[in-house]
């Protein structure tokens, strides 16, 4: 695509540099990825370094440790309580005492059993007692998964504190030769309301990620390798064991023509991205609009109009939404109201044909979406400088020549981050789909694939779908969940690092 110059872009009509916008937006689209796995590799290059500096610097802190520090290598805090740091070594040696104790006890266990998942499952066994044969239940593969998994977050958890106690041995054995000072137990203390208060503070939310964000997403990524599912639930029924890139090969594979999981794993991405588009820019556009119109000189009641609009935003979706869906069913209010004033003969298909009912949603997400960026938007036009409006119209500019050149470029500056938050999220949009039509109208050419799939299934739907009912097939919705995660981080990362606000963050300042 060629590049214009300055004055040549100038020259250019209006339809010719949206074209030209539109398809450096295209064309820059494959350099983005690029840098993309281009930062990746190099993560991952200074990741492999970081680790062989780290293993270089344990070899020297031996090497030229006294005995002090050489114990602190078996003995975690061993460094710190030769040195008068009690408070610190009484923590390390705290810490490798409960997690020698776990590892006895139950670590070792879970990680024995993490390759095979369990040995025996559930069995009839006779009961001499009550003279019959009675369910014996054994091995639990979810337990074992999910305690193999909490095993290893701890096992990761002690390297480190093992490294850091090590690096503490040789700051103090390097200190000590010095003449310098050790800090004390009291000086730690006052250190974690003072200059170190910020790790104070991150403690609590950092453990609260790993624990209810990082772990479940690892466990949730290692069911997508497993037949786990309503028949092999682990316990109950059978064990569930690893099956590899099996389910992988499912869900991605062509082979068995059209009502396979592929063919509706497709059909069923793109209306997700065509939903996610129209309910983000519609709902920004016409936000915008309606909050413009409000804010314009001369209208009155402006408090009453912002009043109404929140209303949508102050019932429950759960309530609202569920009494939108009978309005337009097919006996509802609005078929209803049209066939008694004569203007159709048979009630329309609002949620019973395909087009219909992505239509309707579309429209119905409108209603419910203005509001939020009403008072978004209304926020964001009272920062833009009046002077500049002024200006604009000394020069002679029309409305749409300000909308155009202040207020839309303004906007999209601002609000460039949340556009792509939200394109996410409507991705991710359950609570409208689901309570609108339930994913309906059934698409007969995947259902038989994937559980009743319906042509208004967002994937989060279908994702659904595929964990209730009788089959409960988990490893496959670990797989759609896995697939979500890359199709939303890949366009997240990409338009992101083509904002305007991201690679021009001066221009506003």
């Amino acid at each position: 695509m060629a590049n214009y110059s300055d004055l040549e872009y100038l020259r250019l009509s209006k339809g010719q540099r949206f074209a030209y916008k539109l398809g450096h937006f295209f064309t820059s689209i494959p350099s983005a990825i690029g840098r993309l796995f281009a930062n990746i590799g190099r993560g991952i290059g200074k990741g492999v370094k970081g680790i062989g500096k780290s293993l270089g610097d344990i070899g020297s802190t031996f090497r030229n440790g006294d005995g002090i520090t050489k114990g602190s290598f078996v003995i975690m805090g061993l460094g710190n309580l030769a040195r008068g740091q009690i408070l610190r070594g009484i923590l390390f040696l705290l810490f490798e005492i409960v997690f020698i104790f776990y590892m006895v006890t139950t670590g070792a266990y879970w990680l024995s059993m993490l390759p095979s998942l369990g040995h025996q499952g559930p069995a009839q066994e006779y009961n001499p007692i009550y003279d019959t044969y009675v369910t014996t239940y054994h091995d639990n593969s979810f337990k074992i998964l999910l305690y193999g998994v909490l095993t290893i977050f701890f096992i990761i958890a002690f390297i480190y504190t093992w490294r850091v106690n090590l690096r503490q041995a040789k700051i103090n054995q390097e200190m000590r030769e010095k003449g310098l000072r050790i800090k004390s137990g009291k000086d730690d203390l006052r250190s974690l309301v003072d200059e170190s208060f910020y790790k104070t503070l991150l403690a609590l939310p950092l453990t609260g990620i790993i624990i209810f964000t990082v772990l479940p997403i690892v466990f949730m990524i290692l069911v997508a390798f497993t037949n786990y599912d309503g028949t092999h639930d682990g316990y109950f029924n059978s064990l569930f064991s690893w099956v590899g890139l099996e389910n992988f090969n499912t869900m991605l594979s062509w082979e068995g023509g059209g009502n396979v999981y592929s063919a509706t794993f497709g059909e069923v991405l793109t209306w997700t991205l065509i939903w996610a588009f129209f309910a983000t820019f519609s709902n920004y556009f016409l936000g915008m609009f309606v909050a413009m119109m409000i804010n314009k000189k001369g209208i009155k009641f402006k408090k009453g109009w912002r009043t109404i609009l929140v209303l949508t935003i102050a019932i429950p979706q759960f309530i609202s939404l569920l009494y939108v869906s009978k309005m337009f069913a097919k006996n509802g209010i609005v078929n209803g109201f049209l066939m008694d004033m004569g203007w159709i003969q048979t009630a329309l298909p609002f949620f019973e044909k395909a087009a219909w009912a992505r239509i309707t949603v579309i429209l119905i997400n409108i209603w419910i979406g203005i509001p939020y960026l009403m008072l978004i938007v209304t926020g964001i036009l009272m920062n833009i400088p009046a002077d500049l409006y002024e200006s604009a119209k000394i020069d002679g500019a029309s409305g749409w020549k300000q909308f155009t050149k202040i207020t839309l470029p303004y906007m999209l500056f601002i609000t460039g981050p949340y556009l792509v938050t939200q394109f996410t999220g409507n991705m991710n949009n359950f609570n409208v789909i689901f309570l609108l039509t339930g994913g309906g109208p059934t698409n007969p050419n995947a259902s038989g694939a994937s559980g009743s799939v319906g042509y208004t299934d967002l994937l989060v739907t279908w994702l659904f779908k595929i964990t209730t009912g009788a089959e409960s097939k988990y490893y496959l919705a670990s797989v759609v969940g896995i697939l979500i995660f890359v199709v939303v981080a890949l366009i997240t990362l990409i338009v992101y690092n083509l904002l305007p606000s991201v690679k021009n963050e001066e221009d506003f300042q």
